[in-house]
């Protein structure tokens, strides 16, 4: 018997046992429906927990409801790792792209690989030379401190090269730029001219 019957059955029956209720019956019927409605309570209670659950996911799949799951056919992140006290910090931090926590020594490595990028966002040699001056110091003071956690492999920048690099970059992003187009003249201003 399939499930759809044996569920409708059971609707059919409830809706007998409360339209008896509604006729006016007696009490020794009452009894009886009370009863035969304990029985059903006690059998539905029989049901292991496994049945349910299975139940609730068939349930669930016709609904649609595992349909367009985040991580559906991928595998789930984190699984196959050894147990790390502070995941839950980790996940947070990713999940909500939370920059500038960490150890010293990480945060100046990505500021390292960075470098290039921001010096070349500057526009006078005087903010390249502040930016590496304090780029530097930090270096210098995370190498100093001992609290532990991964050492500082990050390496002070000279800052005579850095500044000769800049310039050349720059050089290079100013031949390589395209000239400027003319702007296009309307109609009459090409008829005044002579031009097309």
């Amino acid at each position: 018997m399939s499930g759809d019957s044996v569920f409708r059955r059971r609707l059919e029956r409830a809706a007998e046992l409360r339209s008896y209720r509604g006729a006016g019956i007696s009490a020794a019927e009452e009894a009886e429906l009370e009863a035969a409605e304990a029985r059903e309570r006690d059998k539905r209670k029989k049901v292991d927990d496994a049945r349910r659950a299975e139940y609730l996911i068939r349930d669930a799949m016709a609904q649609g409801k595992f349909d367009n799951l985040k991580y559906a056919g991928k595998p789930i992140p984190g699984l196959g790792e050894a147990y790390d006290p502070d995941w839950w910090v980790k996940g947070l931090i990713q999940r909500e792209n939370i920059s500038g926590l960490g150890p010293k020594a990480i945060l100046l490595r990505t500021e390292d690989a960075e470098l290039d990028a921001r010096l070349d966002a500057q526009f006078t040699e005087k903010q390249v030379r502040d930016m590496l001056a304090d780029f530097n110091a930090r270096v210098v003071d995370a190498r100093r401190q001992l609290q532990g956690g991964p050492p500082v492999i990050t390496k002070t920048r000279d800052a005579d090269a850095e500044v000769a690099r800049w310039h050349e970059r720059r050089a290079a992003r100013l031949q390589a730029a395209p000239p400027e187009p003319e702007p296009k003249r309307s109609w009459w201003q090409r008829l005044l001219r002579g031009t097309t």
